[in-house]
């Protein structure tokens, strides 16, 4: 998070007029105009957008407005119920946006969901409600940030969600689940609870696992983090459907007259005093982008760890405390006066005005996109494409952290299992499990989030450990950087190559994870990567989608701990709990050599994250 006196604070996860057709404002009239200025505008909202919006709205002696691109959900099935995790994907909420070209891998783009809809990506995501372990936390704070560690944080995740245990104490124990009451909320806004239907694949990996020295946690959200666990969803325990930032953060609230929610309105630059030419709104700019998607053309969640063999059926047509405020005197004469945004390119610029802060709650992509476009980046991209420069700041889309999955194959054949596929290749069974779920709230349909996970260190899956930590220790820290970085951020990875180095030796931090779907797909995702990438702008057009590139695998230790963890799930597979499952090991194939696990990797990676 960046803030400073010029009253922008930015998060790195809208007013009607005759030139709109519709404008959507909840919690006031539909038609209401918007205020000459509000205390506070946050873009984006999504889950830190809304958080943030409501509450700051807590006070009732201050306004504040939310400004979100995307429109609301309509209660659709596909947002609600759990099956469908994963089918918006590619859809109307998702900004469709892809990386470039991926020239270490196989030079093909990917797609990169990111929620582009009131609620953001909790509207996407997998609903897996589980935190990082406490080391994680802990390294943030020993690279310079104080509070934002595991004793730090720890009351926010309390305070965040209501806790439901799981209904039976026989799956409890079946399953494994267990939790300390100490590290969980009863009165927050986001319902965390278990569906009403388990698949017993899960206890035959959780088995495996453990044979193999691989602990299950007790409580995957207490710190302890490495390991087995069957995690909770964002789940209403009552109606079972998605508990996500709209439900939770704003539809409970829109009542409350300072809480003001645009949609459909698209912010294109941040205001700037005091920089020449920022303050001026610009006129439209048809002809090129209209809405600021991307064209992916994903339509499907395979990649995802959805898949193959997935669960979802067709559907059918029915302020912070104890932050430091710091203004270097370079920028001391500028001053944050609001925003400017449209619905698309063609329609005309309005700017509105915030007098304390605008807060940037965009996702880590589009926040450093907007960013760039209102003159705070770095220079040398600002000054190739004319932007007025307000604060050099070369960090501001630099040193992306994405994590990067590989998707496997090794179908389920025994038939006295119940599995997923069913829903998808059995109409009769979906037919009963949709009437199940309609009309009582379990079965199946309750069941769509791959919550049955392994959150593994490297040295207890592989005896390559030291040769892999030996290589990362003795990397020149720019070795695999890109060209030409600010020597600051060379500076900031060398700090952060050494944590993650120390960390990768740890038999308590998971170095990748283990998203299983019970119906033979053990996808496999780096928890701590090691390579960097970019968000830069691709013009100054702020509907043109930025170029994200994330670099997968640039670091050859990423790409080592994907061929470890690959090559440990065929022990995974070997063991005596998943013999009766009679899995078929197709992606990988069980003979597969490195140099074919290689072209799996080079074709299968694709992102872990739905912002």
């Amino acid at each position: 998070m960046y803030r400073s006196r010029l009253g922008l604070t930015t998060f790195a996860a809208c007013l009607p007029f005759s030139t709109l057709a519709v404008v959507h404002i909840h919690g006031r009239d539909l038609n209401a105009p918007l205020l000459d200025s509000y205390d506070y505008i946050v873009v984006g909202c999504g889950i830190s957008g809304l958080v943030v919006t409501n509450r700051l709205s807590e006070d009732p002696s201050v306004n504040v407005l939310c400004i979100e691109a995307g429109d609301p959900d309509q209660y659709e099935p596909i947002v609600q119920a759990p099956v469908y995790v994963g089918a918006d994907i590619g859809g109307i909420y998702d900004w469709l946006l892809s990386t470039t070209p991926q020239t270490q891998l196989d030079g093909a783009a990917r797609p990169m969901p990111q929620g582009k809809v009131l609620g953001g990506g909790s509207i996407l995501n997998a609903m897996c409600w589980n935190r990082g372990g406490q080391d994680d936390y802990n390294a943030w704070a020993a690279l310079g940030n104080p509070g934002w560690d595991w004793e730090g944080m720890l009351p926010y995740f309390i305070k965040s969600e209501t806790y439901t245990p799981v209904y039976s104490a026989d799956i409890a124990r079946e399953y494994s689940i267990n939790y300390n009451p100490l590290v969980h909320g009863t009165s927050g806004p986001v319902q965390v609870s278990y569906p009403r239907y388990f698949y017993p694949q899960s206890t035959n990996l959780f088995a495996a696992l453990n044979y193999l020295g691989v602990p299950t946690q007790f409580d995957p959200n207490d710190g302890s983090s490495a390991g087995a666990a069957f995690v909770p969803t964002d789940l209403d325990p009552i109606n079972q459907t998605r508990s996500d930032a709209r439900r939770t953060y704003f539809d409970p609230y829109v009542s409350r007259p300072n809480f003001h929610v645009i949609t459909g309105q698209h912010v294109t630059r941040i205001l700037i005093e005091g920089v020449d030419s920022n303050y001026v709104v610009d006129n439209p700019t048809p002809g090129g982008n209209e809405d600021g998607n991307g064209m992916n053309g994903v339509t499907s969640n395979e990649g995802f760890g959805f898949g193959p063999g997935g669960s979802t059926p067709a559907l059918d047509d029915s302020t912070t405390a104890g932050l430091l405020r710091r203004q270097s005197p370079s920028t001391s004469g500028l001053r944050i006066t609001g925003v400017e945004f449209a619905a698309t390119a063609s329609d005309t610029r309005r700017s509105i005005t915030a007098t304390r802060e605008v807060i940037v709650a965009a996702g880590s992509l589009h926040s450093a996109q907007l960013l760039q476009l209102s003159g705070i980046g770095p220079s040398s991209l600002l000054n190739s494409f004319g932007i007025p420069i307000a604060i050099d700041l070369p960090g501001v889309g630099n040193n992306l952290q994405d994590h990067c999955l590989v998707g496997t194959f090794y179908p389920y054949n025994n038939a006295s299992y119940p599995s997923p596929t069913q829903l998808t290749t059995n109409a009769t069974y979906n037919a009963a499990a949709e009437l199940e779920y309609s009309t009582y709230k379990t079965g199946p349909w309750t069941a769509g989030s791959p919550n049955a996970l392994a959150f593994n260190p490297l040295p207890l899956i592989s005896n390559n450990t030291a040769g892999i930590l030996s290589g990362a220790d003795d990397q020149d820290p720019t070795e695999f950087l890109p060209a030409g970085l600010d020597p600051t951020l060379v500076a900031g990875y060398t700090l952060q190559k050494q944590s993650l180095v120390r960390r990768l030796a740890e038999t308590n931090v998971a170095s990748y994870e283990i998203i299983n779907n019970n119906a033979g797909s053990l996808t496999v995702a780096v928890m701590h990567p090691f390579s960097r990438g970019q968000c830069y702008i691709r013009s100054a057009d702020p509907f043109e989608p930025p170029s994200i590139d994330p670099r997968w695998l640039t670091n050859p230790v990423d790409r080592q701990v994907l061929i470890e963890a690959l090559l440990f799930n065929r022990q995974i597979l070997a063991t005596p709990a998943m013999a009766p499952l009679q899995a078929a090991q197709f992606v990988p194939a069980v003979d597969d050599d490195e140099d074919a696990i290689n072209r799996i990797i080079n074709t299968g990676i694709r992102t872990d994250k739905e912002e």
